[in-house]
């Protein structure tokens, strides 16, 4: 039997998995409560939007440049490790007290902005290096298909994990050290990133620990793998293709994630824990579909069916949660196991048609995942800051009846958005030609 058609064993993919955890549940606290510290501490909407957008972008340009370099020179797990440690070193300090402020004694909302700003760019920038080197390894540690959708299900199921680590440190934080100043609530925010940071930096000790580097070969007939230019993507119409999907499912995951807490406190008016409660249910649920997952045998066009059976359940779940009143509110915990198992069918197999589209083309796999992250970023970070400068407080929804909906920005953040991003992803998905990659047999393994 050849090498590309021997699936990878469980280890490796346990080893592999656990390696993004750090970035995972750093993200978790970025999306989740990074809009709402910022306005906790007295930036404004458009200010803590501001903070956000500024990260997203250095994270776009950097996914670019990392992804160039990588393909260039490899060594996939010194740039791991280097943005790993770039990442720990900063995340304290996007939550945290305002380090321009304390050097120049000055608390100015500009100087709070800039400041904030910069330390997420930061963050940002190490982010996007773990996360193209970890994505790209995918491809170069296994030629087999199913093993490629088995590693990135591995992933996301530990990608869970890191959320629902989160929400367990923030839990404990938020009851054990209650904030009455802004004092309280930076040094409530700087607790959860250090202990979210230890988390994540034993599961990068694991990965370093039980994965070796990935180096490409030569392929039975002695024929080396050749550097790929990066306009030979934008020939394929593939490429484009995939990438609407994938930025069509981070736009539903990431633009969900960041206004769910404004929803289901400010909409649906349900009790304090259920910001908390609400996206581990979503998490619970998605690591348990993510787990079954593991153990499916794929082809393209069962990646298409599942991936569109989730676009379907957001749609679903979005259009109700757009029209649902707060007497409703209720319904809310349904929903959460629904929207859990669509986040991980979607996010699943839209990474990896990522695969599929590189195909044996490993010399230029981390251009791919680079150019489509950075769409990602971009348009992720737009589309939170446009929302977030039009968000209104909760004292404009006081006066709404129950038993009506009152349009909020919320309302459109978690229902609306995600609805016509599933929408669209699926009418892709639909038109795609995605066939199994003709693989070469290796002369030596990619793993050494």
């Amino acid at each position: 039997m050849d090498d590309d058609e021997v699936a990878l064993g469980k280890g490796s993919v346990f080893f592999y998995g656990v390696g993004h955890v750090l970035n995972d549940i750093t993200a978790a606290c970025w999306f989740t409560y990074l809009l709402v510290f910022m306005t906790d501490i007295g930036l404004s909407p458009r200010d803590a939007a501001t903070v956000m957008l500024s990260g997203q972008i250095a994270d776009g340009f950097t996914t670019i440049f990392a992804g160039e370099l990588i393909d260039r020179f490899g060594h996939f797990k010194i740039w791991h490790g280097g943005g790993s440690i770039l990442v720990a070193v900063s995340f304290s300090s996007v939550f945290g007290s305002c380090v321009p402020c304390l050097i120049f004694g000055n608390e100015s909302t500009t100087l709070q902005t800039l400041g904030y700003s910069f330390f997420a760019a930061v963050f940002n920038v190490g982010w996007a290096a773990t996360q193209v080197s970890h994505m790209s390894m995918v491809n170069c540690i296994t030629l087999h298909s199913t093993s490629r959708v088995v590693m990135t299900s591995c992933r996301n199921a530990f990608s869970m994990v890191a959320n629902l680590s989160l929400y367990a440190i923030a839990f404990v934080v938020f009851h054990v050290n209650p904030s009455q100043t802004t004092k309280d609530i930076e040094n409530q925010y700087r607790w959860i990133a250090y202990l979210s940071i230890f988390v994540g930096c034993c599961f990068v000790a694991v990965f370093h620990i039980g994965t070796k580097e990935p180096r490409l070969k030569e392929d039975s007939k002695g024929h080396a793998y050749q550097k790929i230019a990066w306009t030979y993507w934008f020939e394929k119409v593939l490429y484009y293709q995939v990438a609407l999907v994938y930025i069509f499912t981070r736009l539903i995951t990431n633009v969900s994630q960041s206004f769910l807490a404004f929803y289901v406190i400010n909409d649906l008016r349900m009790a304090q824990s259920s910001k908390a409660l609400i996206p581990a249910m979503i998490y619970i649920s998605s690591f348990i579909v993510s787990i079954v997952l593991q153990e499916l045998t794929w082809s393209s066009q069962r990646l298409k069916i599942f991936f569109s059976v989730g676009g379907v359940l957001w749609i679903l779940c979005g259009s109700a949660i757009f029209f649902m009143p707060s007497n409703l509110k209720n319904i809310m915990y349904f929903l959460s196991f629904v929207i859990g198992i669509a986040n991980a069918l979607i996010s699943v197999t839209g990474i990896s048609m990522q695969s599929y589209l590189v195909g044996e083309d490993v010399k230029g796999c981390a251009f791919v995942y680079g150019s489509l992250s950075f769409l990602d970023k971009v348009s992720c970070g737009l589309a939170l800051w446009v929302l977030e400068s039009y968000q209104n407080t909760s004292t404009a929804l006081k006066d709404c009846s129950p038993k009506c909906s009152c349009f909020s920005v919320s309302r459109y953040g978690v229902g609306l958005v995600p609805a016509v991003c599933a929408l669209a992803a699926v009418v892709v998905t639909c038109t795609m030609k995605l066939e199994k990659p003709r693989l070469r047999p290796l002369k030596v393994p990619l793993l050494e």
